[in-house]
């Protein structure tokens, strides 16, 4: 238990459902477990987790952790790398997410160059069932995130990318200049959206959806495509 995600999800008996809040705990002199045993194991051995789903529970019942997808945030700004600016899209991404179950494993913000962007997605894919960037995916000259995913992505998933872009222009024609890709890296799934905040939660509104079962079929789920996903 104790190598278990931030924000793992647990099953406990048959009603019960937690999520990990956190993991160790620094004890306070002469607590009630130290005066008891002469030692005390929340350093080591604390679990905290907050009720999602409450019922009743009993000793012996079986705890099981319910999959969650782990994924990665890669802010490319080099103002917001800076710290002369506020990274207000991968926050915003980081809290969509994790309102989805799914368990934020990294967050980086770096500039917009492209060795530390390779290295970063490359480090990231190994360990995650899906990256999100945001930032660097226009016209300007160190705009650079749309090329380096496509140099190191096994396979592209077009219509993602393609999907942003046709809403994005039910509101503004600058949609069009975007340059995001998306596409599959071993069997994590990588996905550029704009640096927007706003654009970033109308993006995720539109794919956030799918996600879930594109990672499904990415690692091999023989799931059916052809039932809707439903709220």
């Amino acid at each position: 238990m104790l190598t278990l995600d931030i924000g793992t999800r647990l099953k406990i008996g048959n009603e019960v459902e937690v999520e990990v809040s956190q993991i160790g705990k620094n004890c306070h002199s002469g607590c009630a477990i130290y005066k008891q045993i002469g030692d005390c194991v929340m350093p080591k051995e604390g679990i905290f987790a907050k009720v999602l789903k409450g019922g009743k529970i009993k000793v012996g019942d079986p705890i099981m952790i319910i999959k969650n997808n782990k994924f990665a945030i890669i802010t490319l700004s080099d103002k917001c790398s800076k710290g002369i600016r506020e990274d207000k899209s991968g926050i915003i991404i980081k809290e969509y997410l994790q309102k989805k179950g799914f368990i934020c494993k990294y967050y980086e913000i770096i500039p917009d160059e492209r060795e530390i962007l390779k290295e970063k997605l490359l480090k990231f894919s190994e360990d995650v069932d899906l990256i999100i960037t945001t930032g660097g995916t226009g016209l300007s000259p160190r705009d650079i995130t749309p090329d380096v995913t496509l140099e190191i992505i096994d396979r592209e998933v077009i219509g993602i990318a393609e999907a942003i872009r046709y809403e994005g222009l039910k509101k503004t024609p600058m949609a069009m200049l975007s340059r995001a890709v998306a596409g599959i890296k071993g069997e994590c799934l990588i996905i550029n959206l704009p640096g927007s905040p706003k654009a970033v939660v109308e993006s995720l509104d539109i794919i956030s959806k799918v996600i879930p079962h594109a990672i499904e079929k990415i690692k091999g789920s023989d799931k059916e495509c052809g039932v809707w996903i439903q709220d």
